[in-house]
């Protein structure tokens, strides 16, 4: 981190919402779901985020609603702090210091004013020894209260939050851990432990791995590690224990949930199923299938109507009791191995990497919420241990984004190496991709990089591979007397004595290809085909190529196995400058002439920002995460910024992001970037809150004018209508003798709309009506310049044309008509 002022290493989203288990609020009209250092707060109607409760300063591990206020909920982190939040207007109210890491959080209505959370023992991880302690919240008027009343509950508990609950409203305590269960009673404070044996005879394998109360009878239901389900009772004898086995799930249960009044128990595991079991009736089960990928949670709503499951893909369900889904929160998947690079949607301007298997996902950084997901390898995943099948390992999109070039392999023990090379076409009237071109075998062996040439027509795609070939596929007619389409195909294969390509990239004007064969690197013309020339020093393998932009377009730089920086100019064919640097990373910024490098050094990364045309960072911050960085990418922004530092200018056009090796999405962020996004977000949260109504469009602009005087600025905004004489008309006759609606819809419509040249056309009229009328008009003219006269100052100048004087009779005759021997029939209408 960098001092305030400067720029920041901040996570930008992204984050896990599936860690631990979300929970509804009592209404049902909001979830609640941990993400990294934050809670988020999700719309069950919408799927929008619409609160992000941030204040903990390391890993959220539990939340959980106050039993005494439903508008409020816990949280708990491993910083050591239990804080108190008011999630409907998105306000801390206070925060208790515990002191030790805390890994989960548990509430009973039995125990009011204490809250139970697991701590590691001698507060010490490593140990892997944790234990359950009640926690005694003090009642204070600080926001920052220290809670160190601690009392012993159990010892030597699992520190997953499903692996312990509490049952017929916090009477009891059940905890399970390897081979044995435990049950803790409150009331006399007596502790049951009952034991399974490791294996049996058929081979199960019977270690615990969830487990879930009923909340109303004394039965504990826990999960297996062989896909059994045991229901347990008479657990408070331990001689007199029972239990039966229910079993659908072939694999590990890795959640449980009993339903509010427990007439329903609900498992899941990786099978992508939710299996609902009757209470009483488990022969008799309901399922729902095909949910996308593992259930890690399951929750229930207070009253039942809604379940919620988490989901391996950072993925959370919103299930109504029917077994239906109504909602779907996806967040960023993130895998344990991104084999893709880093891309960025040139329409869409979204992130683009490896989503759920054979897919890719495009992620919007703005909102901070995924697109949509786009099927590569247009197979049925099946989730089976040891089988190998297709995955996307390489993608590429054009400078256009018209067209996005994927690679997909499947390796099997016995088998040859099988790959794909897919080359789609964006079709606007899908607004997605659409395969065009499936090419198979276009290697020997494993293609290293591809890349499409940086032309305005895209024509061109390169492809290396570990065969020692490197090949061009070009863009052609296909068109045949049916229809009129366009393929790729071969048009050029080169090599370089025999060794391995391992990089390609083109000039920006698409002029030159670089091609790297190991320690070479070969520069050749993408027209004719000819070796133009190549460079071989200092020794060692290439890893990354790429060349200048803009000013900087004629250098080329490269980065070796034996951490060297090289930078060559190609009008001189020499080595401009090298600099030893083990640069794991290197990503050049497609709207300036910089270039971010990052090198790792003593299990830290640090960023090198500079140009090519000088060995002197333009910025250089160290220590920006633990670990090595595994991707990275430029993104353009909307707006410019205005305004920086000159060690933040690099940020001025592009916003650089970059993965973890946690797979933690982070960016780098200024002050005055954040001073914008804070201003923006509490004026869009003032707008959120005020009504648009009669009342707020007459003082609106005095409430305005009042707050542009105090922050010494006049805010430019756009002017709502006040009305228009139709409008005011209504208003002023009294309703019991207004004619139906109906009858003044058309000159209430005729009033709103607008002519071409903005104004009213007045219709000729005959002698003998304005003779009949010109009493009436005068009249009313001398109303409407009494009105005009008197017209208050907060009334802002009308956006809609007049009435016309035709219709402004009109509606006089109407007003001054007596409707009121319509009375006697009122309310006897159909």
């Amino acid at each position: 981190m960098v001092e305030q002022g400067e720029i920041r290493v901040v996570r930008c989203g992204g984050s896990t919402i599936n860690y631990r288990k979300a929970i509804f609020t009592l209404d049902s009209k909001y979830l609640l779901c941990t993400s990294g250092d934050m809670v988020k707060v999700y719309s069950t109607a919408t799927e929008e985020c619409v609160h992000v409760l941030q204040g903990h300063t390391n890993l959220v591990t539990g939340i959980v609603l106050n039993p005494t206020n439903h508008l409020q909920v816990y949280s708990c982190s491993m910083d050591g702090t239990i804080k108190l939040w008011d999630f409907t207007d998105n306000i801390l109210i206070k925060t208790f210091t515990v002191g030790y890491k805390l890994l989960a959080l548990y509430t009973s209505k039995a125990h009011e004013g204490c809250v139970f959370v697991i701590i590691p023992k001698e507060n010490d991880e490593a140990l892997d020894s944790f234990q359950l302690v009640a926690v005694r919240l003090p009642k204070s008027s600080d926001q920052e209260v220290a809670a160190t009343e601690l009392s012993f509950v159990l010892n030597d508990v699992s520190q997953l939050p499903k692996c312990t609950s509490y049952g017929r409203e916090g009477e009891f305590v059940a905890s399970v851990k390897g081979l044995h269960l435990t049950v803790y009673f409150f009331r006399n404070q007596k502790t049951y432990r009952l034991s399974l044996n490791a294996t049996t005879k058929k081979g199960a394998n019977n270690i615990f791995t969830c487990v879930a109360c009923h909340p109303k009878e004394d039965c504990i239901a826990t999960g297996h590690e062989d896909g059994k389900i045991r229901l347990w009772r008479n657990f408070n004898r331990k001689k007199e224990y029972t239990h039966s086995t229910h079993h659908w799930h072939h694999s590990a249960v890795n959640d449980l949930s009993f339903t509010p009044e427990g007439t329903n128990l609900l498992s899941g595991g990786i099978e992508s199923v939710l299996v609902q079991w009757r209470y009483g009736e488990e022969t008799k089960k309901d399922f729902l299938p095909r949910l996308g990928a593992a259930i890690a949670h399951i929750s229930t709503s207070p009253e039942g109507s809604l379940y919620c499951t988490s989901h391996s893909d950072n993925k959370i369900a919103i299930i109504q009791s029917n077994l239906r889904v109504s909602a779907v929160i996806q967040g960023l998947v993130k895998g344990d191995n991104i084999k893709t690079d880093l891309m960025i949607d040139p329409r869409t301007k979204a992130l683009v990497l490896n989503g759920k298997p054979g897919h890719l996902q495009f992620y919007s950084l703005q909102h901070d919420k995924q697109l949509y997901n786009l099927d590569i390898v247009q197979q049925e995943y099946i989730n089976q241990s040891g089988l190998h099948q297709f995955d996307v390992v390489k993608a590429a999109f054009d400078a256009q984004g018209s067209w996005l070039a994927t690679v997909e392999e499947r390796k099997e023990k016995l088998a040859d190496l099988e790959i794909q090379l897919k080359i789609w076409v964006y079709k606007d009237e899908m607004q997605s991709f659409v395969l065009n071109t499936t090419i198979t075998s276009p290697h020997e062996d494993h293609i290293t990089a591809l890349c499409f040439c940086n032309t305005n027509e895209t024509t061109m795609l390169v492809t290396t591979g570990r065969d020692g070939r490197f090949k061009a596929w070009v863009l052609g007619d296909d068109s045949d007397i049916y229809r009129e389409s366009v393929c790729w195909s071969c048009d050029f294969v080169g090599t370089y004595h025999n060794l391995l390509a391992t990089n390609c990239c083109f000039s920006e004007d698409g002029s030159l290809l670089a091609v790297g064969f190991e320690q070479i690197i070969t520069i050749w013309n993408p027209n004719t085909w000819d070796l133009v020339c190549t460079f071989c020093q200092p020794p060692g393998k290439i890893k990354d190529l790429c060349f200048g932009r803009l000013s900087c377009s004629k250098y080329l730089l490269g980065t070796t196995t034996n951490s060297f920086l090289c930078c060559w100019n190609l009008l001189t064919c020499t080595l401009e400058w090298s600099v030893g640097l083990n640069v794991i990373l290197l990503q050049l910024d497609p709207l300036s002439e910089n270039v971010a490098a990052f090198s790792c050094s003593a299990e830290n990364s640090d960023l090198f920002v500079f140009r090519p045309s000088e060995p002197r960072p333009v910025y250089l911050q160290k220590n920006i995460c633990q670990g090595s960085v595994q991707r990275a990418v430029f993104t353009p922004r909307d707006v410019p910024e205005e305004n920086c530092s000159e060690s933040s200018q690099w940020l001025n056009r592009s916003q650089l992001y970059f993965l973890t090796r946690d797979m933690d999405l982070m960016t780098f962020s200024t002050k005055t970037e954040e001073d914008r996004l804070t201003a923006s977000s509490k004026q869009l949260l003032i707008e959120e809150n005020v009504p648009v109504t009669p009342f707020y469009l007459l003082l609106g602009k005095h409430r305005q004018a009042k707050l542009d005087a105090e922050n010494g600025t006049l805010a430019a905004q756009v002017q709502l209508p006040q009305g228009s004489v139709a409008i005011k008309e209504l208003l002023q006759t009294p309703a019991h003798v207004l004619p139906s609606a109906t009858f003044l819809c058309t000159m209430f419509v005729n009033s709103l709309l607008i002519s071409k040249d903005g104004k009213s056309e007045v219709p000729e009229e005959a002698e003998e009506e304005m003779e009949s009328e010109k009493e009436e008009d005068e009249t009313s003219d001398q109303e409407m310049d009494s009105q005009h006269k008197v017209k208050p100052e907060y009334f802002v100048e009308e956006l809609v044309p007049k009435l016309s004087k035709k219709e402004e009779r009109d509606l006089k005759r109407v007003r001054k008509t007596d409707y009121s021997w319509l009375c006697p029939f009122y309310g006897k209408l159909p």
